[in-house]
């Protein structure tokens, strides 16, 4: 099956780039880079955007017809295939599933890249990586992830969610640690053929989702401080469940961090940097040794604005509006969280990317949280300088949270339409 075609929407002060589709077919799609553009470079922009986008209109109109005349032929047939050949079939308990590496996937996808030979890669199975001790990433860190799910639909089909704005993170990522951006065909293909060769742990529909970890990680070796001469991207996964404890629809705790901050401006915030993530572990442990599922943190110039939880973005609640603090370089620009702000708003919420004090946060009708791997968890009480501030009835989902995520997840699995073109199917 040919994927679909992926577009970005690209920001205002970025050039975007037209690259071939994955997949064999001649449709383009535009990503962007990272690099700001200077004010006499806004006008080249523009005329770059208008051709991408013309591009983009004219192929696909050409290929649009091909597909559904395909769709069309196989739609007798496909019954038959997914009941037999597309349902999940691995020796797992389905029922059992938690977030973790109990069920991970048999086959792993591995690209290197030199400068003299670009990028080349293959499936093969998973396994340990050899490094050299000197490897740059054990000494200085270049590693950049992403987190991403494969889940099933009703018909048994295997789908993806905005793959594209992964590809495109992780260039971005990339760029800001001095590594090399995979291209996002070189992208799309590691994660495609990770979820196609491990097709049988994609959890049936409703029963969890084959979570998907891109890695890049600078493994060539060197003594003093400086980008790696050789880079390595992985791509592994597991059949998981949900992420907290409790199970997907438990309001979770959370408390207010009061000793360290997760990130600064004009620093790497705002990156999915593997560094970005340990340090916060002696906070997010502390807090579950004392009954908390999470931590919330305010931000390092006034401690007086919330600004994401350790593993996910937040969103305050009051009334008919919903609030979530801007993307200002230390909030991580998560998927969900982009998703959420266009669901929520086509839903008639008024949704404001703007500054959230702690005062109005624990005055909230409700809070929640979202992130690939949480997807969208209402928060059952939020404690700060002592004081524990619930929201709604003990145990259960809030109700704006609950129609979010019922929204979000009937998205994804292809239960409702797809408005947004979102939705990529694999397998």
């Amino acid at each position: 099956m040919l994927l679909p075609g992926l577009s970005l929407a690209l920001p205002g002060d970025r050039l975007p780039i037209c690259t071939s589709q994955l997949g064999g077919t001649s449709a383009l799609r535009c990503l962007s880079t990272v690099r700001p553009l200077a004010p006499q470079a806004l006008r080249q922009l523009q005329r770059s955007r208008q051709a991408c986008n013309s591009t983009l209109t004219k192929e696909f109109a050409s290929v649009s017809d091909e597909e559904a005349s395909s769709q069309s032929s196989d739609s007798s047939s496909s019954t038959a295939n997914h009941s037999n050949g597309h349902q999940a079939t691995a020796d797992i308990d389905w029922d059992s599933l938690g977030f973790g590496i109990d069920n991970m996937a048999p086959m792993m996808y591995q690209a290197t890249f030199t400068p003299e030979q670009g990028w080349s890669g293959q499936l093969q199975p998973y396994g340990p990586l050899q490094l050299h001790p000197s490897a740059q990433v054990l000494n200085y860190g270049q590693s950049v992830f992403e987190g991403m799910k494969a889940q099933r639909t009703p018909a048994g089909n295997i789908v993806l969610f905005r793959p594209d704005e992964n590809a495109a993170r992780m260039m971005a990522g990339a760029e800001r640690l001095s590594m090399p951006p995979p291209p996002p065909e070189v992208f799309l293909e590691a994660v495609v053929s990770t979820v196609r060769a491990n097709s049988h742990y994609v959890p049936p529909q409703g029963k969890g989702s084959l979570y998907i970890r891109p890695l890049l990680l600078g493994t060539g070796p060197i003594l003093g401080l400086g980008p790696a001469p050789s880079y390595t991207l992985v791509v592994y996964a597991a059949a998981v469940g949900a992420y907290f404890k409790g199970g997907q629809l438990t309001p979770i705790n959370l408390i207010v961090e009061e000793r360290f901050h997760r990130a600064a401006p004009r620093g790497m915030g705002g990156t999915k940097a593997a560094g970005n993530y340990s340090p916060g572990l002696v906070t997010q442990l502390a807090a579950k040794q004392s009954g908390y599922a999470d931590v919330l943190y305010l931000d390092a110039k006034t401690d007086s604005l919330v600004e994401e939880v350790s593993s996910c973005n937040i969103f305050v609640v009051k009334g008919n509006t919903i609030k979530t603090p801007p993307l200002q370089g230390t909030i991580l620009p998560g998927v969900t969280r982009k998703s959420v702000i266009q669901l929520a708003t086509q839903l008639g919420y008024d949704v404001q990317e703007t500054p959230v004090s702690i005062t109005e946060a624990m005055a909230a009708d409700e809070i929640f949280t979202t992130g690939t791997a949480v997807v969208v968890s209402a928060v059952g009480s939020l404690t700060y300088q002592g004081e524990k501030r619930q929201f709604g009835e003990e145990g259960q989902p809030t109700k704006v949270a609950l129609q979010i995520y019922e929204s979000l997840t009937a998205l994804q699995q292809l239960k409702t339409e797809d408005p947004f073109g979102w939705v990529v199917p694999v397998v």
